[in-house]
């Protein structure tokens, strides 16, 4: 039985991209800085301290494919064996967000170049905005300018709930993000304002609009909720997943893949609210999985809680957690089943602003049908779609090289 799992560590990145300088990320280095934070006492919370603690990845090759992409070996992380089956891989498409890493690592990079809002205040087209007010039936906006979503919750959240009007924000990836209370504006009325929004912004190449709920009533208690919803476009190409479901293949997506993919060839989706919870999924749904299913996770509150809110302590317990509980998931898998376990981009929690970082990830494999030792540096993450698209059965794809022989 040959079943492919791409299991998504979201913004796990191992150092700066060979383009890296167009992104103004050279010296960016997701792992890296969080192992030097810890071994340095500035990782320690109420969670973890001391050194980064990553014994199962480091058996994969995270060690190695680390000290590959960038020439050093982070503080506290040690080497695979030889026979470990691990790589590094860089990315082709034009830009370092989601939906780019996610469709290459499944087959389709980005050629194109997104639309982007300029780091202006406001950085919206006036007549975009009013369309939007007009359609939504609504009495303003805040925000209008590039933000973290935490901050400028905070700083506005009491405006929005006594006025009733949305924030609306964007960072330096192609999104369009509004947030709002889930009581006092509604969850049901923010996700029919971000599928008008959707709508709106696909003449200016948008890749996402990201509806982000809150509750609480005061800065000091906004929290984001987890119903945040994603609206992507469409994959300029069949992925790898449109492809397994054309052929009838089983295609089980855990976490926001479904959103990300733009329920294009998703299958059966399966959500749940944090990485603990989406790891109990990826457990239940591997227990029960047919042959040649194709399971595709994606763990965010790396990205999420700890990248983007720059809380290197913060990233180094979920690392830490995940790993503690990779055995778990290593023992289910069976002599015909390969699993991929990598990242879609690097998120710095030491490096400067709040936005993602263009960095390499790693590509650590394992299973049965995993091949017996390193694949080397990839240039492209479609290497990774390409190997399990080999796997099961699917003619080759037009982007990547198979990494591993048919199974």
């Amino acid at each position: 039985m040959k079943r492919a799992f791409l299991i998504v560590l979201d913004s796990v990145g191992i150092g700066g991209a060979p383009d890296a300088a167009a992104f103004g990320d050279t010296g960016s280095d997701t792992v890296g800085h969080i192992a030097e934070a810890c071994a340095a006492g500035r990782g320690d919370n109420a969670e973890r301290s001391g050194p980064l603690h990553l014994p199962n990845l480091c058996r994969l090759g995270l060690g190695n494919a680390s000290e590959a992409s960038t020439g050093r070996l982070p503080p506290g992380l040690t080497k695979a064996p030889d026979d470990a089956a691990w790589g590094y891989a860089s990315e082709t498409s034009n830009g370092k967000d989601t939906p780019s890493g996610h469709w290459e690592l499944c087959g389709v990079p980005v050629s194109f170049d997104w639309g982007y809002f300029p780091m202006t205040e406001p950085c919206f087209p006036r007549e975009l905005m009013e369309q939007l007010v007009e359609a939504g039936n609504l009495p303003g906006w805040l925000g209008d300018r590039h933000a973290s979503g935490t901050v400028i919750i905070e700083e506005l959240g009491e405006e929005h709930i006594r006025t009733g009007k949305p924030i609306v924000y964007t960072s330096a990836d192609s999104v369009l993000q509004i947030a709002a209370h889930e009581e006092h504006f509604g969850l049901d009325r923010l996700l029919k304002l971000c599928e008008t929004a959707r709508e709106l912004v696909d003449p200016l190449n948008i890749g996402r609009v990201i509806a982000r709920p809150f509750v609480g009533e005061t800065p000091e208690t906004f929290k984001r909720t987890a119903n945040r919803r994603d609206y992507s476009v469409l994959p300029p190409e069949p992925t790898l997943l449109r492809r397994h479901a054309d052929r009838g293949g089983q295609v089980i997506s855990v976490g926001k893949i479904g959103d990300i993919f733009a329920h294009d060839g998703t299958g059966r989706e399966v959500k749940a609210p944090d990485n603990d919870a989406m790891f109990d999924l990826l457990l239940a749904e591997t227990r029960t999985a047919g042959k040649n299913a194709l399971i595709v996770v994606n763990f965010v509150d790396f990205d999420v809680h700890y990248g983007h809110r720059r809380d290197p302590a913060g990233y180094a317990a979920a690392l830490e957690h995940f790993d503690r509980r990779l055995p778990e998931f290593e023992a289910l898998l069976g002599p015909g089943d390969l699993a991929i376990i990598t990242a879609d981009h690097g998120c710095d929690p030491t490096w400067p602003g709040s936005d993602h970082t263009r960095e390499n990830i790693p590509v650590l494999i394992l299973g049965g049908a995993r091949p017996g030792g390193p694949v080397g540096h990839l240039s492209s993450f479609s290497d990774v779609g390409q190997t399990l698209a080999r796997h099961l059965g699917i003619s080759d794809m037009p982007h990547g090289r198979a990494f591993a022989p048919a199974a």
